[in-house]
C-alpha cells in the first residue's frame, strides 16, 4: 500500500509527482502517478537507491540537473545529462514526461533531459520504446520487484537488434518471450494493430529503431505494463469509470513460451499434443515426449551435403530466433536458396523482407529454436526447411499416394454418377415405350358411329351422367 509523504510536488491537471513511500518499509521513492489514481505509479526515479531516511528534497544541482537528495544532503539520485544549461527548469508535462529543459525554450528540442527516455514499467502513449542508434540509448521496461516494491525486478522488455529487430522479453539472462523478427510489415509472431484507443507506430532509420504508440484521444486512456510476474499487458480507462480494465495480454497462451516444444520443434496451440517435431526430425528424448515434456526438442541425423537435398515449405508461423544466422537484404529468395545449399550448415531460409513480392534473405545455421504455427493471417510467414534427398523422396511417395487416392476418388465418384443416370434414362424410357403401347391398343369411334349407336344421343339411351357428362347405352 503506497501513501505519500509532504512536501511540494510538480502537479499538471493529469499526472502528479511526489514521494512515495509502502508499509512495512521506510523506503521513500520519488514517483510519478495519474492524479485521479494515485495508486497507478507510472514511472520511479529512484528505484535503485530508495531514500532510507524520513527525509528527501527533490532540487535542480548548481550543474543544472534535477538530483534527489537525503535528509544529509547526499546525492541519492541525479538526471545526469551530458547537457547542461546556464538556467534550467524541471516540468512535468500532462503526458506523464517529466523534463528538464532550457527556461526560455519549451520546445522537446531543448529538453536537457527527459523521464520518457529512461522508463519504468510502463509505457506510456508518445512514450518511445527502443533504440536511438546515434547515442547508444536504449529504453527498454523493467518490472517492479513485487507489487509493494518499484526496486527493479527479474523481467526485462525490450528491442533485440541483433539482425532484424524482435521484442524480447527477459528473466534476467534467459528469454522468456518474443514477438518474432520484423519482416517489413509486422513481427512475425505479432501484428502492429491500431485500436479504438491508440495507433501504434514503428520506426526503423539509420538514427532511431523504436515502437510508439499514440492516443487516438477521445474518452479512453491507456498504458502498457511488464507486472512483476512477466506478463505483459495493456490496460484501458473509460471516460467516467473508476476502474482500469485489462484490455489485452500480450502472452495468450503455451505456444507464446518461448521455446516451448524445444529446438526443432513447432508448437501448434490447436493440435493435442501442441508440440511436434519439424519434418524429418524425431524426439531427442522420446521418454520425455511421452510425458509432455519437450524441452529437449527433436533431432535428425546431420546434413552431409548430398546431392538431391532440398526444401519443405512450412506456412504460417512464427520464423525461428536468430541464434545462428546470415542475413542479405539486397539478394532475392531464389538467390537465398542457393547460398543455402552451398552451406552444409545451413538449415532454413526465408525473406527477410515480406512487403510487395518480398526481398531480402535470411539463413538459419543449426538448431531452429521458437517456431509456432498461426491459424490467422496476421503474423504469420513461410519459412523453407532444408531436408536430404530421402526425406524428399518419401515426401514425394507421399505426395504421389494422396494424388492417386484423390483422383482415385473423383473418378470412381464420376463412373457411379454415370452408371445412375444411365438406369435412370433406361427406366424412363422404358416407361415411355409401354405408355405408347397402351395408348395403340384403345379403340377410337368416329362421331357418326356413335351418333347411330345412341339414336343421336337420344334421351332414351341415357343411363346416367358422371362428372364427364352424360353416359349412353348403345342400342
Amino acid at each position: 500500500m503506497a501513501s505519500r509523504s509532504k512536501g511540494s510536488e510538480l502537479n499538471p491537471s493529469k499526472v502528479m509527482i511526489q514521494t512515495v513511500t509502502w508499509k512495512c518499509s521506510n523506503n521513500l521513492f520519488l514517483g510519478i502517478w495519474y492524479k485521479k489514481f494515485p495508486e497507478i505509479i507510472v514511472w520511479v526515479a529512484n528505484r535503485e537507491n530508495p531514500i532510507t531516511d524520513s527525509h528527501g528534497i527533490l532540487t535542480i544541482s548548481s550543474d543544472g540537473h534535477i538530483v534527489i537528495l537525503n535528509g544529509t544532503k547526499s546525492v541519492i539520485w541525479s538526471s545526469n545529462s551530458s547537457r547542461t544549461a546556464q538556467y534550467s527548469v524541471a516540468q512535468l508535462l500532462d503526458s506523464g514526461n517529466l523534463v528538464l529543459r532550457e527556461s526560455s525554450n519549451s520546445s522537446t528540442e531543448s529538453y536537457i533531459w527527459q523521464s520518457f527516455d529512461f522508463p519504468s514499467d510502463t509505457l506510456l502513449a508518445d512514450m518511445k520504446m527502443g533504440w536511438n542508434l546515434k547515442t547508444g540509448l536504449n529504453r527498454f521496461l523493467t518490472s517492479w520487484k513485487s507489487a509493494s516494491d518499484p526496486s527493479p525486478g527479474d523481467f526485462i522488455y525490450g528491442i533485440d537488434v541483433i539482425g532484424l529487430p524482435q521484442f524480447v522479453l527477459r528473466k534476467g539472462s534467459e528469454k522468456k518471450y518474443r514477438t518474432g523478427i520484423w519482416n517489413g510489415l509486422r513481427f512475425s509472431g505479432a501484428g502492429v494493430k491500431s485500436t479504438p484507443v491508440s495507433t501504434p507506430t514503428f520506426v526503423s532509420n539509420t538514427d532511431e529503431l523504436y515502437y510508439m504508440y499514440k492516443s487516438n484521444g477521445g474518452s479512453m486512456i491507456t498504458r502498457f505494463v511488464v507486472n512483476q510476474s512477466g506478463l505483459l499487458q495493456r490496460f484501458v480507462l473509460s471516460e467516467g469509470s473508476s476502474e482500469w480494465t485489462i484490455m489485452s495480454i500480450t502472452q495468450t497462451d503455451q505456444c507464446d513460451d518461448y521455446g516451448h516444444c524445444g529446438a526443432n520443434g513447432i508448437c501448434k496451440i490447436n493440435k493435442g499434443p501442441i508440440c511436434e517435431c519439424l519434418q524429418g526430425f524425431i524426439p531427442k528424448v522420446q521418454k520425455e515426449w511421452d510425458m509432455f515434456d519437450w524441452s529437449s526438442g527433436c533431432t535428425r541425423t546431420p546434413l552431409n551435403c548430398q546431392k538431391g537435398e532440398g526444401f519443405v515449405k512450412l506456412k504460417n508461423v512464427k520464423l525461428p530466433d536468430l541464434l545462428e544466422f546470415w542475413l542479405n537484404e539486397n539478394i532475392s529468395l531464389k538467390e537465398c536458396k542457393a547460398e543455402c545449399l552451398k552451406n552444409c550448415s545451413c538449415t532454413a531460409y526465408a525473406k527477410s523482407d515480406i512487403r510487395g513480392r518480398g526481398s531480402g534473405c535470411l539463413i538459419w545455421f543449426g538448431d531452429l529454436v521458437d517456431i509456432r504455427e498461426f491459424t490467422y493471417g496476421d503474423g504469420e510467414q513461410d519459412i523453407f526447411i532444408r531436408m536430404p534427398a530421402s526425406e524428399l523422396d518419401h515426401n514425394q511417395k507421399g505426395k504421389r499416394l494422396v494424388l492417386i487416392i484423390i483422383i482415385s476418388t473423383i473418378s470412381g465418384i464420376l463412373v457411379l454418377s454415370f452408371l445412375t443416370w444411365c438406369m435412370i434414362w433406361k427406366k424412363r424410357t422404358k416407361r415411355g415405350q409401354e405408355t405408347d403401347k397402351e395408348d395403340i391398343e384403345l379403340p377410337f369411334f368416329d362421331m357418326v358411329t356413335i351418333a347411330a349407336a345412341t339414336k343421336n344421343l337420344s334421351c332414351t339411351n341415357m343411363i346416367g351422367e358422371g362428372g364427364f357428362g352424360p353416359v349412353y347405352k348403345v342400342a
